[in-house]
């Protein structure tokens, strides 16, 4: 699984603690930083994360800031990308079996390093079910489509 992973400053040492996590695993991750703690911008890492899952060059995404909520925003911008913030084992679980993200966020300021490892663990262990989801997502699909003819 080719995995891409990026933060802002606010989750650099998060970040690290789960790409040093995944490696340990066997796991390659790309890391597209910020890679020092000063301030730069989420929407920048988000974007970059989301177009390159967009493109197919990476298999799921990991993004981290304060609360996880910027990333994921930025990220569901862009076409074909689903994003969902993770904050427990549920919310892990569920953002892959019912819908599909390829891009998981996390907060740095509302997760510690011990719970974001096995929300991970949780994360990529699971696929996508389909069954009574697959509907859903396909309409969510949709209107990426219908958005992006309006282009």
């Amino acid at each position: 699984m080719r995995i891409i992973i990026g933060s802002d400053h606010f989750g650099l040492e998060l970040k690290n603690a789960i790409r040093e996590h995944l490696e340990s695993q066997g796991h390659a991750c790309d890391d597209i930083g910020t890679h020092t703690s000063d301030p730069v911008a989420y929407p920048d890492i988000a974007l970059a994360a989301a177009e390159d899952i967009a493109a197919g060059n990476h298999d799921r995404g990991i993004l981290i800031c304060g609360t996880g909520i910027g990333m994921a925003i930025v990220a569901n911008k862009v076409p074909g990308v689903l994003a969902a913030q993770v904050h427990d084992i549920y919310t892990a679980e569920r953002a892959r079996k019912s819908n599909d993200a390829q891009i998981m966020t996390m907060g740095s300021q509302v997760i510690g390093p011990g719970s974001a490892k096995l929300l991970v663990d949780v994360w990529l262990g699971c696929e996508f079910a389909g069954g009574r989801s697959a509907p859903k997502v396909e309409r969510i699909k949709a209107i990426d489509e219908r958005f992006r003819r309006k282009e």
